[in-house]
């Protein structure tokens, strides 16, 4: 399909990050372990899981686009799957970052955990249903998804290890005084 073999340098480089990313969240979640901050699962599961979701998200995106489909209305079943689950799956998280009682949620969390993450799952569900009909202008929104939803990821990592670090070193500043 000449539409997707345009995209293929873009999906290997998006999917490949998004992998790498993967394996870096494994990292900090067994170094966050090792960590003496009061942590919970709902919190992990609020705050920690949804950006290996979004990461791996990106990468079943950019692994469907690569794949040598020949049909346009198969990728847009598969995108409309992973859109579909998307939106389910954000809704979720709202409902767990509701529920713990870890850490109170302010408006970038809400905006950078559950907002954007919807707004990027319901394009990606939007674009499967108009790619059939307007393939150009319809695999420039996955391209944004995908990309989206790995700086999402990245934003949320890194929110995550900085609040962490800080919440760690003012637990041993008090623990010092």
């Amino acid at each position: 399909m000449p539409q997707l073999t345009e995209w293929e340098s873009f999906y290997v480089i998006v999917g490949s990050s998004a992998a790498a990313l993967t394996g870096l969240m494994f990292v900090v979640i067994t170094l966050i372990a090792d960590l003496e901050t009061p942590q919970s699962g709902g919190a992990v599961a609020a705050f920690g899981t949804p950006t290996v979701v979004h990461f791996c998200a990106a990468l079943i995106v950019s692994a469907a686009l690569s794949a040598p489909w020949h049909s346009m209305t198969k990728v847009a079943a598969v995108l409309g799957v992973c859109g579909v689950w998307g939106v389910a799956y954000t809704m979720i998280v709202v409902r767990r970052a509701r529920r713990q009682d870890t850490y109170r949620p302010v408006f970038e969390d809400w905006l950078w955990h559950t907002a954007l993450p919807l707004a990027a799952y319901a394009a990606l569900l939007l674009a499967s249903v108009l790619l059939p009909r307007a393939a150009d202008s319809s695999l420039f929104v996955v391209a944004a998804v995908a990309l989206s939803l790995v700086l999402i990821g990245i934003h949320n990592a890194w929110d995550t290890v900085t609040y962490l670090a800080i919440n760690q070193r003012q637990g041993r500043d008090k623990a010092e005084s």
